[in-house]
This record gives structure tokens, sequence and C-alpha cells, in this order.
């Protein structure tokens, strides 16, 4: 017996969040021919039912991750001529968004319009999101402005697009002229801070929303807000690194918020690059459900405080967490640790094993970390080797690995071509130049140092000037 159409739609709707079912209910639509164009309707509402029929199927794929095929049904759609409506754009703008196609999105500007849908405000705030991904701030903001009466989530959009893409003072500016804001508001110009680099402000903007907004009872910080914030806390240079993050870390235990796996995480990463190590072991250990982001913050804590045993033991530990899988970044952490704590073998029989045991290609960070292994162990053949063997050309952090070792190590002649090479990827860094010199000094080259010198200076270059801090208590209060 063949379904009504209407049973098989609501058992969709009922089957959004299951891939085997969907994929189930769409073979029975294809072969009961619901989905075919139908050249005499006898109904507008049977007109309008393959458009539900898609449209639920666009956002089922969505939800399953599947832009290429949510895409492409939009193309079946047309195909058999069920028309499009204004709920069908919103996830095809999404999906086209995620697709890494710029050009994706013309095609559908194209169709919101002849469709004549382009009033719709949901539609017009899903391209301000899309050209703002694509880095198209233009086309965006023009959008932006031709929504007349914008709601928070277009505002939310456009701050959010204007911060991904580096403009930070018509972020603020926007935020500032919003007749309402939400967390998402908020959330958008501290993550859109700490994005750009502007740690400091971004801390500071966390401060003028809990005593604008949150005392007043306005907003609430979510779990976003507080990963954004903690995360620039742990990016900020001298006292204010540690001090924030306490007090942020403070205020989220006096107003009894739950610690979730990502707030938890940005924690041990605040507290493992301020040197903190028993706080960051301390949330680490209390963390009740932990993410494999957490245990590679964790990994680089130990790493970065002169723990390098303590990390490759946790390492071995995480291997053992069945429902975890080492990812590109727990690679890094634990090579990184191999490289401080000279564990050389175990360090090159991990590298190995990436790809054929964990499923796991390195990339250019993996392999710098491992000519940094090989450097400091006085292996400089076998880096220069890895280095000729690598599947792309190296950068300057594979490069930089190098020189470094070349300098611990008084190896002059290979130093001069590593160096000269890095010097070309980085014409107007003075790393080079400097380490340069110092290793030809090192072998009382003096002419070459000084010539190393005189390059700097005939380029215009200036030596960074090396300083010391050290971390204060201040009285400021949250």
């Amino acid at each position: 017996m063949q379904e009504s159409p209407e049973c098989l739609l609501r058992l969709l709707q009922r089957s959004l969040k299951d891939p085997n079912q969907v994929k189930q209910i769409h073979s029975r639509l294809i072969t009961n021919g619901h989905l075919h164009r139908n050249p005499n309707p006898t109904s507008s509402a049977s007109k309008w039912t393959k458009t539900l029929f898609y449209n639920t199927l666009i956002r089922a794929h969505l939800g399953f991750g599947q832009a290429h095929k949510t895409l492409l049904l939009f193309t079946d759609m047309l195909a058999h001529q069920a028309p499009p409506n204004s709920h069908t754009f919103p996830p095809l703008i999404k999906a086209a968004a995620s697709s890494s196609s710029p050009c994706s999105g013309t095609p559908l500007h194209t169709q919101v319009v002849k469709r004549g849908v382009w009033g719709d405000p949901f539609v017009q705030t899903s391209f301000v999101s899309l050209y703002a991904q694509f880095g198209k701030l233009g086309d965006a903001r023009k959008v932006f402005d031709e929504i007349t009466v914008p709601c928070v989530v277009a505002y939310n959009a456009m701050i959010d697009g204007f911060g991904k893409n580096g403009d930070m003072g018509s972020a603020v500016s926007l935020f500032e002229s919003m007749p309402q804001r939400d967390v998402v508001s908020w959330t958008s110009v501290i993550s859109g801070f700490g994005r750009n680099g502007w740690f400091g402000e971004g801390v500071q903007f966390f401060k003028m929303m809990v005593h604008e907004d949150v005392i007043g009872g306005f907003v609430k910080p979510n779990e976003a807000t507080y990963v954004s914030v903690l995360s620039s806390c742990a990016n900020l240079d001298g006292w204010g690194s540690l001090y924030w993050g306490k007090q942020i870390h403070g205020y989220v235990i006096r107003n009894e918020i739950q610690l979730t796996v990502f707030m938890g995480t940005a924690l041990v990463d605040l507290y493992g690059k301020t040197g903190c190590l028993s706080s960051a072991s301390n949330v680490f250990e209390r963390m009740t459900v932990k993410e494999v982001c957490t245990w590679n913050a964790m990994i680089s804590a130990l790493s970065l405080n002169g723990k390098e045993k303590e990390a490759l033991d946790l390492f071995e530990k995480m291997k053992m967490e069945k429902t975890l899988q080492p990812n590109e970044v727990t690679f890094v952490a634990v090579l990184t640790a191999c490289a401080r704590g000279n564990s050389v073998k175990f360090g090159l029989d991990l590298f190995k094993s990436m790809s054929k045991d964990f499923g796991v290609e390195p990339i250019m960070e993996h392999y710098g970390c491992v000519v940094d292994l090989l450097g400091r162990a006085g292996l400089l053949r076998e880096a220069t080797e890895l280095i000729r063997s690598m599947p792309f050309e190296p950068d300057a952090s594979v490069l930089g690995a190098l020189l470094g070792s070349c300098k611990i190590h008084g190896t002059t002649e290979l130093g001069n071509e590593v160096g000269k090479k890095l010097i070309e990827l980085q014409p107007q860094h003075c790393g080079p130049y400097v380490v340069l010199s110092n290793i030809n000094a090192g072998k009382e080259r003096w002419d070459h140092a000084a010539a190393m010198r005189k390059t700097m200076v005939h380029a215009g270059i200036q030596k960074i000037p090396a300083y010391s801090m050290i971390d204060v208590t201040r009285k400021v209060e949250l």
C-alpha cells in the first residue's frame, strides 16, 4: 500500500536527526513519484507539497553536515519544478557558506530575486553572513542596509562579519548603534577582538558587558563568551594575563556557573601558558567530561612548564580512552614535548605512526617539531634530510627550527645556508639576521657577523628589543 504524501512528510519531519531514516524516506518519495514533476496538479496544496518535501530534505542534510548534498537537492528541486519559497533559502545559504566556494552565493542570490523572496529578513540576514564569510564586506553591508528594520540577529551577523574580516572599528560602531543587544552581540565583539590580536580590548569589553548589561539583568554571558574572553586572557602580555584569567575564573565560581568542557579547556590553556601548572592540573582533574581538546591543552601545559615526561605519560593515558582519537593538535603538543625532553626515539616512532596508526597525515607543524627534535639532539644531518623529504616546501617555522639548532651547535656552514633561505622567506624579519650574525660571531668570523648587521641597517630592519616582565597583583574588581 502506497503511503500518502502527508504521512511521509510527517514521518520525514520527525526523522530530521536520523540520516538512515531520512535516506529511506527519500527513496520512498522517489519510488512513489512524490518528488517528480506533476504537469496537472489538482490543487495549490499539492503544488506546494513537493516544496515542503524538498525544504525538509534540505534542512535535514544541512543538519548532517552534508553541504554539497544540500545544494544538489536544490538542483533536483528546480529540475522537478518544485517552486522554492522563503523557507528554502536560509539553509541553502548556510550550506554555501560552509562549502568554501565563494561562487556558490551568486546563483542563490539570483534565485532569491527571481522567486520574489528577497524582502524576507531571514533570507537577507543569511546573505549578510554568507558574504562576510567570504570576505565580501561591501556586499554584506549593502545587504544589511537593505533590511528595512534589522533585527538583533541581523546586527549580530554584520558585527561578526566585521570581526572576521579585521574591521573592529566598524564592529564596535555598529554594536553601539544597536537598539537592543543580546549575549551574541557582546560575544561577537569580544571574540572579534581576540581573533584580531586585540586581547586587552576583548577583556575590557567583557568588563563593560558585566557592568552594563549583566548586572542590570539584560544578558548573561554564555559558554562562547567565557571561552572567548579566557582565550584573550591567555594571550595577554604581562601581569594582566594571569590576573584577569583568575578574576574571570572567580566570577564563574561565585556565580555558580557550570564549567563546561570548552570553558574548562580554556582555563587549562590559560593556566598552562601563565605557568600555573597546579591550577591547570586542578581544573583538568575536576572535569568529569574531557574532550580531545582538553587533553591537548593539558599535554601542552605540561610541556610548556618543563614536565615533558609527564606530558608523554598523559598522552599514553589519553590513548587508553576508547572514545578519544588524537588529532593534529595532539601530535604537535606531544612532539613538542619530545623535542624539549630530548625523547628522540619516542618522537620519531610517534611521527612515523601518525598516519598508519592514527589516520593523521603530518602537516607543516609536525615536520617543524621533528626538525626541532632532531636539531636539539645534534642530529642536524638527519634534520636536513627530513626537510628535503617533505612533500611540500618548508616554511619559515621549519627552517627557523633548523637555524636555531645550528646556533646551539655552532654549525656555521649549514647555518648560513639555512639562514639565507629564511631571509628570502622573511626579508623584513630581524630574527634570521640576528641569529646568523651570532652564529658567525661565535666562530669569530667577525667580518661575516658585521656584514649581516650592516645588511640589516641598509634594509631598515631593527632588532626587536628584549625585555623582562614580572607578574604583580593589582586591586581591580570585575
